[in-house]
């Protein structure tokens, strides 16, 4: 075989194996079809969206003798649940409140904890590399379906806070916790912002699953292991004494989006979460990736 036959086989060969743009959207799909249609992730949906109507129906039975539902958040969070009988909009960000401490993070962990340790698991794992995908491509293709479960995850909770809330109390214009009137459809503008913001707080403990689940072939250890540190970290950022080392936990600024709520809106607690969530998610996808491309499939 002369060189330039050589040379011309391995074109081809590069041309086989260079991962089109094509071929990259359609392992995307793939993998939110794939997610989306495990019964894990309907149960764990199913579950978020059962959080605003238990919550929904225990206000309306508590203030059906026309008490009030109390302070709510025990002062330390977001006190909207004493709002949602005037206005069932609250119900939104009531239920985002409770959930968001460890309902939907654990959701979360559990889907990213098991995208590449789940693979590796079940032997699927190194089938998906030999398609020319690439390591790197395959990686972020695992962290955007768990960001899109996030996204889903925090829609569903808020969708069904809505519904519940139209259904059990009355709708109308909001009063802010600054104690200004805005309209029902500003007031619907600011839920769907807070959601957003909300689905933006999980990328952190997104990205710290991801690499937990780089480091083990078991992807029920890399959810529990997942789990178990937003554990710990929630009760260390409960601990008085710790309060210098506090700002830097993931989970220090979720309850911020409550300032959203605000008239004016103050933003320095929401830039400061989000600006965390992006350095969780820049440190612990680099380490995700350094040790996915170098990681033995084989083994």
């Amino acid at each position: 075989m002369s060189q330039a036959d050589i040379q011309a086989a391995d074109g081809d060969v590069a041309a086989v194996r260079a991962p089109r743009p094509l071929w990259t959207f359609g392992l995307l799909c793939s993998e939110l079809v794939t997610t989306f249609r495990r019964w894990r992730t309907l149960a764990l949906l199913g579950v978020l969206a059962a959080v605003p109507i238990l919550v929904g129906i225990a206000v309306k039975i508590e203030t059906s003798d026309g008490s009030s539902a109390g302070r709510g958040g025990g002062g330390e969070g977001p006190a909207f649940i004493a709002q949602i009988t005037n206005n069932g909009l609250f119900l939104v960000f009531t239920a985002l409140a409770a959930t968001l401490p460890f309902f939907l993070p654990m959701s979360i962990g559990v889907v990213a904890g098991d995208a590449i340790a789940g693979e590796a698991n079940a032997g699927t794992l190194r089938y998906l590399l030999v398609a020319p995908a690439g390591r790197t491509r395959l990686l972020l293709t695992k962290y955007a379906t768990t960001m899109a479960f996030c996204l889903l995850a925090t829609l569903v909770v808020a969708g069904s806070a809505l519904i519940v809330g139209a259904l059990l109390f009355p709708l109308g214009d909001l009063t802010t916790i600054s104690g200004t009137q805005i309209s029902f459809a500003e007031g619907l503008g600011r839920a769907l912002l807070i959601a957003l913001v909300v689905a933006a707080s999980l990328t952190g403990i997104a990205a710290l699953g991801l690499f937990v689940s780089t480091l083990t072939n078991s992807g029920i250890a890399a959810m529990a292991t997942t789990v178990g540190l937003l554990i710990t970290v929630q009760i260390l950022d409960q601990i008085p004494q710790l309060h210098a080392l506090q700002p830097y936990f993931f989970s220090h600024y979720w309850l911020s989006f409550a300032d959203l709520m605000r008239d004016p809106v103050y933003w320095d607690d929401l830039v400061k979460n989000l600006g965390l969530q992006a350095l969780y998610a820049v440190v612990f996808g680099s380490a995700a990736w350094a040790r996915f491309t170098t990681k033995d499939i084989t083994a």
